[in-house]
């Protein structure tokens, strides 16, 4: 593990444990995700029609997993949950193996992206019942730093077999993603165990679905998280369709991305511990979001080099606004969520991340690429918009908390 990232980790035994889980589980898939779409269409026979329908499927199939999965952790806990879906998970990616038909495609990879959001709502749970609570947005920032290094390590792995080419070279990288996905999954056992949380009194099972306010910033959050599909789908059409720049700027632009990530993640994460402070992340994401649409927009009708300039420093204003997105985002969720429910909470939240990977490719490629600056001035507005409103549901989230610990019955 690189030496810039071994001295900023923590000693205790379950966020080593944790990282380790995360690098070896992002390698897999840095290393399913570079060959995956090849593989599909080059070996299996499908189109890249019905490749990204059926992703879609089972993305839009995964949605309804998050919560209920969040909420088996809390009752009988998180790393029992997270190390089953995990395993279970890996031994579904052998039916890539034999898939040979679209409807058994969609079958395999919604089965395998519903336990894979399980395992995410797990991990949240497991996170927010092993690491004190003011250690945990810095945890979360290491480990997604740690992801960005794994996606690295497993996308140059791909590139072996996207060399030769072959069902041999690409059977042995799926059974390779397994292999390290099987033992991100182990590796989670070296977590302490986390007690099982029974539920507190009666009422609604899934508390956080009567939590408007929560509901609201998990939304609010979705929407920021569109972002996301900016860089890996509107910036990469963008280019190629509306400006004068070289198409490798787009690999230097995810370069560029993934390098600050890694780097300065842990050090944006800082004073976002606290739910005002995430809440003051998210304004100024939304505004850096609005500049580096802006950026994005006078790209066009320029020569390419100056296009090529502008989208760099696009790209840098847009990395800093999700440093400071995602670094909120932690705070807000572990924060506001109730320490006895919190994997049904974590779901909920990561929820509204799902969604906008599900809307945005759509989305940004028929309002960005077929509008022009309009449409990105307008995702700009969006985006300020949207991050302007999560302090004031903060402000309701707490008046909602505080209302209801007047009403609950005085112990007798």
């Amino acid at each position: 593990m690189p030496t810039w990232l071994t001295s900023r980790l923590p000693t205790d035994e379950a966020t080593r444990a944790l990282i380790l889980s995360t690098l070896a589980g992002s390698t897999s898939r840095g290393l399913f995700i570079t060959v995956s779409v090849i593989f599909f269409t080059r070996s299996v026979g499908l189109s890249a029609a019905e490749v990204g329908l059926g992703l879609t499927v089972a993305a839009v199939a995964s949605l309804f997993a998050g919560v209920p999965a969040g909420h088996l952790a809390d009752r009988i806990g998180p790393r029992g949950v997270m190390v089953t879906f995990g395993v279970t998970r890996a031994a579904l990616m052998l039916g890539y193996l034999a898939v040979d038909s679209f409807a058994g495609f969609v079958v395999v990879a919604a089965g395998v992206q519903l336990l894979e959001t399980g395992f995410g709502a797990a991990n949240g749970a497991l996170i927010a019942g092993s690491i004190p609570g003011e250690q945990r947005v810095r945890t979360r920032a290491l480990l997604r730093s740690v992801t960005n290094v794994g996606w690295a390590i497993g996308a140059a792995i791909a590139g072996v077999g996207l060399k030769f080419d072959t069902r041999a070279a690409y059977t042995a990288i799926i059974v390779v993603c397994v292999a390290i996905s099987l033992l991100a999954s182990t590796l989670v056992l070296r977590v302490p165990p986390v007690a099982a949380r029974p539920k507190t009194a009666s009422g609604p099972t899934l508390i956080v679905l009567r939590d408007r306010p929560y509901l609201a910033l998990a939304a609010l959050n979705g929407v920021l998280c569109i972002h996301y599909g900016m860089l890996n789908v509107a910036v990469p059409l963008w280019v190629v369709e509306r400006t004068d720049a070289p198409t490798w700027v787009v690999a230097g632009m995810t370069m560029l991305n993934a390098v600050v990530v890694a780097l300065f993640q842990v050090r944006a994460s800082r004073g976002t511990g606290s739910v005002d402070g995430a809440a003051a992340a998210q304004r100024v994401s939304g505004l850096l979001l609005l500049g580096a649409c802006v950026l994005y927009s006078l790209a066009a009708g320029v020569p390419g080099w100056a296009a090529a300039l502008i989208l760099f420093a696009a790209a840098l204003v847009h990395v800093l606004a999700e440093l400071r997105q995602a670094a909120g985002s932690w705070g807000i969720s572990f924060g506001l969520a109730p320490e006895h429910a919190q994997g049904q909470y974590q779901g909920l939240f990561g929820t509204g991340f799902s969604v906008a990977g599900v809307v945005a490719p759509a989305l940004l490629a028929t309002v960005v690429v077929g509008w022009g600056w309009p449409g990105w001035v307008l995702f700009g507005v969006v985006y300020a918009l949207a991050g302007a409103a999560v302090p004031v549901a903060v402000r309701w989230a707490r008046r909602a908390r505080a209302q209801a610990a007047q009403l609950e019955p005085v112990p007798a």
